[in-house]
């Protein structure tokens, strides 16, 4: 099972931008922490951050075939971007939007997801642990979608 993990705009950022929203962890250590738990469950996870956005649907595009699922923490993106949430929906596969924040409790701009639309289930508010629980999600769903197929060709 192969997993992309793809980071928007000032997530590069983390552990010194406002850290009473986000957090003192650094995105190098949420990806080694999530590295790990992937390891243990034997998945393989890559891991891509940009602060452009067609650099972000580039990468969506080229995990057609290549991965398993995508878990997008499209940040400021997630707010604005259509291009993203077509990207999403074109590659047709399992998504976790994250968000390390609620953005229910945030600005009224930031309390809809553009790109959710396009993803299977999105986690928000959980601190660093929503990519663990994105990690989770993502798991469980590929290997009922493959359950299924298996049991389908099985049928056939």
């Amino acid at each position: 099972m192969k997993i992309a993990v793809i980071q928007g705009p000032n997530l590069n950022m983390l552990g010194i931008r406002e850290q009473h929203i986000y957090g003192s962890m650094s995105l190098e250590q949420i990806h080694e922490q999530l590295k790990a738990a992937a390891s243990q469950n034997g998945v393989e996870v890559e891991f891509f951050q940009s602060n452009f956005e067609g650099e972000i649907v580039d990468r969506i595009q080229e995990c057609l075939g290549t991965v398993d699922g995508i878990m997008i923490n499209p940040a400021a993106y997630s707010h604005t971007s259509i291009a993203i949430k077509d990207a999403l929906s074109a590659v047709n596969m399992p998504v976790v939007e994250v968000h390390i924040s609620n953005i229910y409790k945030r600005e009224e701009f930031r309390q809809k997801s553009i790109t959710a639309g396009a993803s299977t289930g999105v986690i928000s508010g959980f601190g660093p642990f929503g990519y663990h629980m994105g990690l989770i999600a993502l798991m469980q769903i590929i290997a009922e979608l493959k359950a299924v197929t298996q049991a389908q060709q099985a049928n056939a």
